[in-house]
């Protein structure tokens, strides 16, 4: 998500109107979501009922990434799970107003979807060099984009292919739009995921209507920076942990 060269300004109009907020603070060990293992390839969906989601773990994303600010009204169930080639994941996020691309692109990756209503996944293998991950992201049209991410480059390609399959969904009447994901571990790590492996990882949604400062960028493990981009912070990353 390159947007490095708009956030000088975007965040120093977010800080101002922020100004009266507490920014907030990264405590150690962050954030971990442990997800479980299962057989086969269960079918990809967007209905957390279904028999693919409902033994999936649930995490919430409900906090602003920088400050001691929370969102109730729009917090966002997670679940997840892991099979022996693919992660899982399912994001559940009540709206009020829906900020899109219209007409949805559909069919291929989609620029700069992080100026619109998005959800967001962070996700990298390495524990050494913790400036190179994968970045993954999904709009509620089902508009979508991955990049390989390297901040030691400044790198963020766009012309990278994780191989991922996606859904969304908008539920007009409840309120709430849903993005899955089915990512394979083989496009994050060459190393074989069993129980017991970490990954670094944050999740993301961004929401509202209008510029920047009166949206909510909103954080699983709040980053806790001002005057950058606040989503870019792998040292404040949390923690996937696969298990059995």
């Amino acid at each position: 998500m390159n947007k490095c060269a708009l956030f000088p300004t975007i965040l120093f109009l977010a800080t101002a109107a922020l100004q009266a907020q507490e920014v907030c603070k990264v405590d150690q060990p962050t954030a971990s979501f442990t997800i479980h293992r299962r057989s086969g390839a269960p079918e990809l969906n967007t209905d957390p009922g279904s028999s693919t989601w409902k033994a999936a773990s649930v995490t919430s994303i409900s906090k602003d990434c920088s400050h001691v600010v929370d969102y109730p009204k729009f917090a966002s169930k997670v679940r997840g799970f892991w099979t022996d080639t693919h992660l899982y994941l399912l994001f559940e996020c009540p709206f009020k107003d829906l900020n899109l691309f219209l007409p949805a692109k559909g069919g291929g990756p989609r620029d700069k979807l992080w100026d619109r209503d998005v959800v967001e996944m962070f996700l990298g293998d390495d524990w050494t060099h913790i400036r190179h991950y994968r970045e993954f992201e999904i709009a509620p049209t089902g508009d979508w984009i991955d990049l390989a991410i390297n901040l030691d480059k400044e790198s963020y390609d766009q012309t990278w292919r994780s191989g991922w399959r996606t859904s969304a969904r908008i539920d007009e009447k409840s309120k709430i739009w849903y993005a899955a994901a089915k990512i394979p571990l083989r496009s994050i790590s060459e190393q074989s995921v069993k129980a017991g492996t970490k990954w670094r990882a944050n999740l993301y949604r961004i929401e509202g209507l209008g510029a920047d400062p009166q949206r909510h960028f909103m954080c699983w493990q709040p980053t806790c920076v001002v005057n950058r981009d606040p989503n870019h912070v792998p040292e404040n990353f949390g923690t996937i942990k696969f298990e059995k």
